[in-house]
């Protein structure tokens, strides 16, 4: 007679969600609570999970800040767009090669709330039309990367790309706080979340494996 536990009514959500089929029956059939390798994976998983989670979010504290204060002074729109180029060619990448959203659904609400940013830049610096076109030419763009014109050679070049552009980015941001002397409306709740969400997504990306 097959085994039976207590979590069989949530087995579909947890195998499909946050552990293969054998964690389930290492963990609820076995009660083999400490199992390295699936512990592991569930951490992973449930980080995953979390980081786009908190990726809705992350980047809400530097928009109401531009928004309340009506300006976007020392934020600087060439990082932004460095930033923009990292995030697309991460979802770009990730989308081409089928990854399960998990592993990169956050480059997708991270995106549209740089897009959102950098057209506040632009807007509050008293280009709007460039706001507008800057929005316009970036969704043209997004959807020829992600159509089969694209070649697998481009988005494999903007992924391998995606340090050296956040690298440059940032030091394209700290060059400017240092002509101004101060940040400006640059939010600090907003940096910290992102590279709290950085660290846990580099412990997804190194745990997860095949068991």
């Amino acid at each position: 007679m097959a085994k039976t536990s207590f979590m069989d009514p949530f087995k579909d959500i947890l195998v499909n969600y946050l552990m293969p089929e054998k964690c389930y029956d290492e963990f609820f059939l076995q009660f083999n609570l400490l199992h390295v390798d699936c512990l592991k994976i569930v951490i992973s998983k449930g980080l995953g999970i979390g980081i786009i989670l908190g990726s809705v979010l992350v980047k809400l504290p530097q928009i109401l800040k531009l928004i309340g204060a009506r300006s976007a002074e020392g934020l600087s729109f060439n990082s932004v767009l460095l930033e923009l180029f990292a995030i697309t060619g991460t979802m770009a990448y990730s989308i081409a090669n089928s990854f399960p959203f998990s592993s990169w659904g956050e480059a997708l609400f991270l995106m549209i709330q740089t897009v959102t940013i950098g057209f506040l830049i632009q807007h509050y610096g008293g280009n709007t039309i460039k706001g507008l076109g800057f929005l316009a030419v970036y969704f043209g763009l997004l959807a020829v990367i992600l159509s089969p014109v694209t070649p697998m050679s481009v988005v494999t070049t903007m992924q391998a790309s995606n340090m050296p552009a956040i690298i440059f980015g940032r030091l394209i941001q700290a060059g400017t706080n240092y002509r101004n002397g101060h940040t400006g409306q640059l939010s600090a709740i907003s940096v910290f979340l992102l590279f709290a969400g950085s660290l846990a997504r580099i412990f997804t990306t190194v745990q997860v494996k095949p068991l």
